[in-house]
């Protein structure tokens, strides 16, 4: 093998690495699935958004129609206000329904929308009425502690003294 042909498969498997790299930044980014259709926002107050994050996925029915575009505290009503980017092409009923959801038991989590059965359908700018907030694990495993704890102890534990 020539110097040249060494320097040339050494070029190739660094651009290689260097794409690796670039792959590896947008899927931690959340970026891999990125859209440039036009796009209209809609609005859902939660009031726990847990760890959703700008950038993270609107889906329904397991198709990503949009992305969170802003994640504010909505100082009257103190609840959590989210910024959707829809894209155009997909329409939703006034009464659809938005919850945070996640992906698989500890993954990232995403906007799912429910549509309703309304015949007008919701407008720029307008929000989603009826939300399910996210479902922190934390608070769910110390639920279920404390209703251990208030069971007191088991039969069989009784029974083996």
């Amino acid at each position: 093998m020539t110097k040249r042909q060494t320097e040339t498969l050494v070029g190739l498997f660094v651009v290689l690495g260097m794409l690796a790299i670039l792959f590896l930044a947008l899927k931690a980014a959340n970026l891999t699935s990125f859209s440039f259709d036009a796009t209209y926002p809609l609005l859902a107050r939660f009031d726990n958004v847990g760890g959703l994050k700008v950038g993270s996925p609107v889906k329904s029915a397991g198709v990503t129609i949009g992305r969170v575009a802003s994640i504010s505290f909505d100082n009257k009503s103190f609840q959590g206000l989210v910024t959707m980017q829809i894209e155009r092409k997909y329409d939703f009923p006034t009464d659809s329904s938005a919850k945070i959801l996640t992906a698989g038991l500890l993954g990232d989590q995403y906007v799912g929308v429910d549509p309703g059965g309304e015949d007008k359908n919701l407008q720029p700018g307008d929000t989603i009425k009826m939300v399910q907030s996210a479902v922190i694990l934390e608070n769910l495993i110390g639920q279920v502690l404390y209703s251990k704890a208030a069971e007191g102890p088991s039969k069989e534990s009784t029974n083996k003294k």
